[in-house]
């Protein structure tokens, strides 16, 4: 999906324009990968754009940084104040919010401890993420051939930007053989998650999530998810799955920020079918709750003015 341009980027402090939001070709990160980065979504409510927990993704980007040892010189309270004036500043009522934490020009090598750490953040308005039919009738999903990194290789914990190679390899792979997302498995064979997202399923009425041990990135959507479900009197046990669990599950869906919560339609070109009710009821729970339509989780929004 093209990228729509706005009027302000914020760099290290600084608002610059657009088109001026530029990095030397020898910046460290962009030849070996180590920086960390964090996906957030603002949207339009009565109160205007509120940002769906932004302090706990930039919570999260601290600690990917910690795992990473790159030290971020702002503070939290910082990063939370400049994502509400990026977004105020251009003007949008609901956008994608990119956080970028990367080790900058002035060394070169595999070490990168002597490197100066940048901060940019960027918005964009970014629509549906797996597009409004998969959004409704679900996606088709593959198995990947890629493995998911094992957290002894990878720090599979941090939201680390090189580690997405991983990813868009399974991507790509899904994409050219007629899919529309893949799902990795973990080294020992566990399902793990899809390129850029967390994956539950249901079955005999109760969600099954997938443990962290087998890879996947603690997600924040996800987490949301999880309360809502329990809120709505669904039991939601965590296990690890095997690829036939899926291919025999009454319901599946992913959560992540981009593809907010998706339902699964096939895998491995197993059909799963259109979007149960447990599925059906948590998308709409969570569609409400993002746009402000909840009492009940309201301190999960931030608003960019007041």
């Amino acid at each position: 999906m093209p990228l729509q341009k706005v009027e302000k980027i914020w760099m290290d402090g600084e608002l610059v324009n657009w088109d001026d939001a530029k990095v030397h070709i020898l910046t460290h990160t962009l030849h070996y990968g180590s920086g960390v980065f964090e996906g957030i979504r603002a949207y339009a409510t009565a109160r205007g754009p509120a940002i769906f927990r932004l302090s706990d993704h930039i919570h999260r980007l601290f600690n990917s940084a910690k795992v990473y040892l790159i030290d971020i010189p702002f503070t939290e309270e910082e990063l939370v104040d400049a994502v509400k004036e990026t977004v105020r500043v251009n003007g949008l009522e609901s956008c994608y919010i990119r956080p970028l934490v990367y080790l900058g020009y002035g060394e070169m090598g595999l070490n990168p401890l002597p490197c100066p750490v940048n901060v940019s953040i960027a918005v964009w308005p970014w629509g549906t993420y797996l597009g409004d039919e998969g959004l409704r009738h679900g996606v088709r999903t593959k198995i990947s051939s890629w493995t998911r990194h094992d957290p002894n290789a990878m720090p599979v914990a941090a939201k680390g930007t090189g580690m997405y190679a991983n990813s868009s390899m399974a991507k790509v792979e899904a994409l050219k053989a007629g899919y529309d997302e893949a799902i990795l498995l973990s080294p020992q064979g566990y399902v793990s998650e899809c390129t850029g997202e967390n994956l539950l399923i249901v079955k005999n009425g109760r969600i099954i999530k997938i443990p962290n041990a087998a890879g996947a990135l603690e997600g924040l959507t996800q987490n949301s998810v999880v309360t809502i479900a329990r809120d709505l009197g669904y039991e939601v046990v965590e296990e690890n799955l095997l690829r036939t669990d899926l291919y025999l599950a009454d319901e599946a869906f992913l959560t992540g920020t981009a593809a907010e919560v998706v339902p699964i339609r096939s895998v491995d070109d197993r059909v799963i079918g259109e979007p149960g009710p447990i599925t059906k009821a948590i998308q709409e729970m969570y569609f409400a709750t993002v746009n402000g339509e909840v009492d009940q989780y309201k301190d999960w929004l931030e608003y960019v003015s007041g």
